[in-house]
């Protein structure tokens, strides 16, 4: 890959870096509204898993279960970019919890999150770029 260019992750290429990857934001919309949310995460199957407390997020995902959700990151060579679509549903049945519960993930932050939300993903794609100096202009 030379400077500059950009190229188009394959479906598991995305997956791979979601499930080497931490944390993500997930956009949501209610209204007029549209707000994105840091989230720690676990990939279940070709699912991603978080838990949160109530508050906007949730709120926002009972108006509009429609979200994105990316993660990015970078060495010296490259950066890359994974954008997830799809619906949010929070995770009601105990067995479902359970499951998730053995993802082993637990809150970046000192605050009480039991309430699971899953993103069923409808389109994943990812694109890697190339990192290096500005060209020449003219």
């Amino acid at each position: 890959m030379g400077f500059g260019e950009i190229s188009e992750l394959d479906t598991e290429d995305c997956w791979q870096i979601l499930s080497a990857t931490e944390l993500g934001r997930i956009a949501a919309s209610a209204g007029d509204s549209i707000d994105i949310f840091p989230v720690n995460f676990a990939v279940d199957g070709h699912a991603i898993v978080f838990r949160t407390a109530p508050g906007t997020k949730l709120l926002e995902l009972a108006i509009n279960d429609r979200v994105a959700f990316e993660v990015d990151g970078h060495d010296e060579a490259t950066a890359w970019s994974v954008v997830v679509k799809g619906r949010a549903e929070r995770v009601e049945r105990q067995s479902d919890m359970d499951a998730a519960e053995e993802l082993g993930l637990t809150p970046w932050i000192p605050t009480l999150k039991y309430r699971w939300v899953r993103i069923e993903p409808t389109e994943v794609t990812g694109r890697r770029f190339a990192r290096g100096p500005e060209p020449e202009r003219f």
